[in-house]
C-alpha cells in the first residue's frame, strides 16, 4: 500500500506526545527515516571503500585525506542550487532522482575497479560524483522532515535523524571492513548500488502530491538570490553557521586522517580503520540518548563549547595512542560530542527557517558544514604531509577548543524564538491594468512624532531586515525635508509576480513587526501604501 501525505502538508500545531520515539508513529516518517538510515550506510560503506581504496593506490597523506575533501566539497560548491531546487521543485521526485544518481555513480565504480582502471584521479573523480548525490539529498530531506511532524517533535525528529547517521557509521564501516577483508572493494560498490536503487523504489510508493504555487514557478536565479538574502539578513542564523564552520573544521581532522592513524595501530588492518569508526557511532547514538537530559540541565552554547571540548580532548588521545583498545572509547567520546554539538547547530538552524525558504536555509547550513570539513581535511592532511599526523591532530585539538570558545565570544547565541507560522493575515492587492514586466516600487508614508523619531528608525532596522529576507530587491527609509513627521519607507521587488510572492511568506512574526510599525504612525488612518511600476526608458 502507497504511503500518502496531504499535499503541502503542515504537521499538527499541538502533539501531547513529545517522547524520544514519537516521531517514528507517523508511517511517513518512519518510512523516510529508513531511508535516510539505509542512504548513510551506503555513504559510510562507501567513504570506507574509497578511503582504503587510495590508501592501496597512493601512500601519500595529502591523496588520502583528498578522498575526504572530494566527497564533500560537491556539497559547499552545489548546496545553493539544490536547495532551491528542493523548494521549488516536486521535492518527492527531486528525492528520487537523488537515489538513482547515488547508484549510478556506484556502478560506474564497480566498473572502473573490475576493468582494473581506477587511479587515484579517477578515483577521487568518482568521489566527487558520489558527493554530488548527497548534495542533492541532505536539502530535499530536512524541508521534508518539518512538514511530518509537530513543532514540538521536531528536536525529536531531528535526533533521530542524527541517530540514523550514526547508527549508519556503525554499521556502513562493519560491512564495508567485512566485504573489504573478504571478497574486495568492489562488492561494497554493487551493494551501494542495489541499495541505493531498493530506496528508489520505496520512495517511488510515496504519494505526496505536488501543489505547484498558484503564481507559477520561481526562476532558479532568484530563488538562489532570495536564499542568500534570508541568510544574510538572519543573525540568528550567521552565529550558527558561524559556529558550525568552526566546529567542522577542526573535527574533521580525526575522520579525515583515520586510516593512516589506523595503519600504525597495532594489529592494523581493515579492522584497524573499521573499529574506531563503529565506535565513533556508538558514541553518537549514546550522545543523543542523552540529550534530552543535557538540553535541560545546560545552555545552547555551554553545551556547544562542551561538546567542542571534549571532541578536541578525544582527538588529542587518539593521536597520541599506538592501541586499537585505547584509540576505541577515545572515539566513542568523540561520537558523543560529535552528535551532541550536530544536533545543537542543526536544531538551531531548522528553528531559525521558516518552510517557504527552509531547503535554501538548510543548504546553506550543509555547504557550511561540508565547505568545512572539505577545507579541514585538505588543510590537516597538509598539516600531515609536512610534519606527521600525530602533530596535525593534536593542532587541530587544540585550536577547536580554542576557536570554539572565542567564536562564542564574539558572536553570542540569539537563542530568542521568532515565531515562523504563516499566515494570510495580509491580503495580496489586485490591479485593474496588466501587471508591467520591469520592477515594482512600494512606499509606506507615516506620520511619526518627532520625539520618538530613534525608536522608530531603530524598529525600522528590523523591517529592513524583514523585507530583504522575503525578497526585496532594495529597501530604504526616506525623511521628508519639508516636515520632520514625514517617513517614507521604500521597497522595490524584482517583478510584480515576486511581490505578490511576498504575502505568501508571511509569518505570525511579521505581523507583529507591521502592528509594532503602525503604533508609531500619528492620524485615524493607517499608513498610506503606493505601488508603482518602475518604467523602462532605454532605447
Amino acid at each position: 500500500m502507497p504511503y500518502t501525505v496531504p499535499p503541502d502538508a503542515s504537521p499538527p500545531a499541538a502533539d501531547p506526545d513529545l517522547s524520544a520515539l514519537a516521531p517514528l508513529r507517523n508511517p511517513v516518517y518512519r518510512m523516510l527515516w529508513g531511508i535516510w538510515l539505509t542512504a548513510n550506510i551506503c555513504m559510510w560503506m562507501n567513504d570506507v571503500a574509497a578511503a582504503w581504496m587510495m590508501t592501496t593506490l597512493s601512500a601519500s597523506p595529502l591523496l588520502v585525506a583528498l578522498v575526504q575533501s572530494a566527497s564533500t566539497l560537491p556539497v559547499f560548491m552545489l548546496g545553493l542550487p539544490s536547495g532551491a531546487l528542493a523548494d521549488i521543485l516536486d521535492r518527492r521526485r527531486y528525492f528520487l532522482v537523488t537515489q538513482f544518481w547515488v547508484a549510478g555513480v556506484a556502478l560506474l565504480l564497480c566498473a572502473a575497479v573490475l576493468l582494473d582502471a581506477i587511479t587515484p584521479g579517477m578515483l577521487l573523480a568518482l568521489t566527487f560524483a558520489n558527493g554530488i548525490g548527497l548534495a542533492m539529498r541532505f536539502p530535499v530531506f530536512a524541508a521534508i522532515v518539518p512538514e511530518l511532524v509537530p513543532r514540538g517533535q521536531l528536536p525529536a525528529a531531528l535526533a533521530l535523524n542524527g541517530v540514523a547517521m550514526n547508527a549508519s557509521r556503525i554499521a556502513g564501516p562493519l560491512i564495508a571492513g567485512a566485504l573489504i577483508a573478504g571478497a574486495g572493494s568492489v562488492y561494497v560498490f554493487v551493494l551501494n548500488a542495489a541499495l541505493s536503487l531498493a530506496c528508489g523504489v520505496v520512495i517511488m510508493r510515496w504519494r505526496r502530491e505536488h501543489v505547484p504555487s498558484r503564481l507559477g514557478r520561481e526562476r532558479l536565479p532568484s530563488a538562489i538570490r532570495v536564499g542568500v538574502q534570508y541568510v544574510r539578513q538572519s543573525a540568528r542564523l550567521k552565529a550558527t553557521l558561524l559556529r558550525t564552520a568552526v566546529f567542522y573544521l577542526h573535527s574533521i581532522a580525526v575522520l579525515a586522517l583515520l586510516p593512516l592513524v589506523a595503519r600504525a595501530l597495532h594489529g592494523s588492518g581493515a579492522g584497524g580503520f573499521t573499529l574506531p569508526l563503529a565506535s565513533m557511532g556508538g558514541g553518537a547514538i549514546a550522545g543523543a540518548l542523552l540529550l534530552p537530559r543535557l538540553r535541560r540541565a545546560a545552555s545552547r552554547d555551554a553545551l556547544l563549547a562542551g561538546a567542542a571540548i571534549v571532541q578536541s580532548l578525544a582527538m588529542a588521545a587518539v593521536a597520541t595512542s599506538r592501541e586499537i583498545w585505547l584509540s576505541a572509547p577515545t572515539m566513542f567520546c568523540a561520537g558523543m560530542a560529535w552528535i551532541i554539538a550536530a544536533n545543537l547547530l542543526t536544531v538551531a538552524v531548522q528553528l531559525s527557517l521558516p518552510n517557504w525558504v527552509r531547503a535554501r536555509g538548510m543548504s546553506a547550513f550543509q555547504m557550511t558544514m561540508m565547505g568545512a570539513s572539505a577545507a579541514g581535511a585538505a588543510l590537516w592532511g597538509q598539516v600531515a604531509t609536512v610534519y606527521s599526523v600525530q602533530a596535525s591532530l593534536l593542532c587541530a585539538a587544540a585550536s577547536g577548543a580554542a576557536a570554539m570558545l572565542l567564536v562564542q565570544w564574539l558572536a553570542p547565541d540569539l537563542s530568542g524564538e521568532e515565531d515562523l507560522t504563516p499566515t494570510d493575515a495580509f491580503k495580496a492587492p489586485e490591479i485593474g491594468a496588466a501587471a508591467s514586466a520591469g520592477h515594482v516600487q512600494i512606499t509606506v508614508d507615516y506620520r511619526i512624532d518627532p520625539t520618538r523619531a530613534e525608536e522608530f528608525r531603530a524598529l525600522m532596522l528590523e523591517s529592513r531586515r524583514r523585507r530583504l529576507s522575503q525578497g526585496a530587491l532594495a529597501w530604504e527609509l526616506l525623511r521628508d525635508a519639508a516636515d520632520p513627521a514625514h517617513y517614507i519607507e521604500r521597497i522595490v521587488d524584482e517583478s510584480w509576480t515576486e511581490h505578490l510572492r511576498r504575502f505568501d511568506r508571511v509569518t505570525r512574526a511579521d505581523v507583529s513587526l507591521r502592528d509594532r510599525k503602525f503604533a508609531y504612525h500619528l492620524g485615524p488612518n493607517p499608513p498610506l501604501v503606493t505601488r508603482c511600476f518602475i518604467e523602462n526608458l532605454d532605447a
